[in-house]
């Protein structure tokens, strides 16, 4: 069996997603999350685990929008800004709307990369992004996914909510 480079992206993406291999993905660390395990702020400081879905959800949906070829809403002015609530109300409702949101591009994102052909990888990312490639952009952005879930972990076990 032959893998080219959308496949290995492929096999990521399902990796932070869905598929609990060697690290938690996303989907299986928000599992069974409430709003208020949502909403709790470390004691420490930190962000919630709500408010790092948010700063999750702000940069798939960027992602998705330009493997769609859709141009995205202008940006926001800082990175602390995405983790807001962005779309949202507070609340059982909006967390119900927000896990929604997370997982519906979870799997568009899924689909616009597995109908990826390898040269498409060599594209630039964006008009700005000079030098940068999607292929090289798609690889850190799943890391991006891969490390916000272990925070997520961490702030389960944190709160006692986590699996033992």
């Amino acid at each position: 069996m032959s893998i080219n480079s959308v496949d290995l992206l492929s096999i990521q993406k399902d990796n932070t997603w869905d598929r609990e291999e060697w690290i938690v993905p996303l989907s299986v660390a928000l599992q069974s999350v409430t709003v208020e395990q949502a909403e709790w702020t470390p004691p420490g400081g930190g962000n919630s685990i709500r408010e790092t879905v948010n700063h999750i959800n702000y940069y798939n949906k960027r992602i998705l929008n330009r493997l769609k070829n859709i141009p995205s809403v202008p940006g926001v002015q800082t990175n602390e800004e995405t983790f807001s609530n962005l779309e949202h109300p507070a609340g059982a409702e909006g967390w119900i709307a927000t896990l929604a949101e997370t997982e519906r591009t979870a799997y568009e994102l899924r689909q616009a990369i597995s109908g990826l052909k390898d040269s498409d990888l060599q594209a630039p990312y964006s008009d700005k992004s000079g030098e940068v490639k999607l292929g090289e952009e798609l690889s850190r952005w799943l890391l991006h996914d891969a490390y916000h879930a272990g925070q997520i972990v961490l702030i389960r076990r944190q709160q006692g909510s986590w699996r033992s």
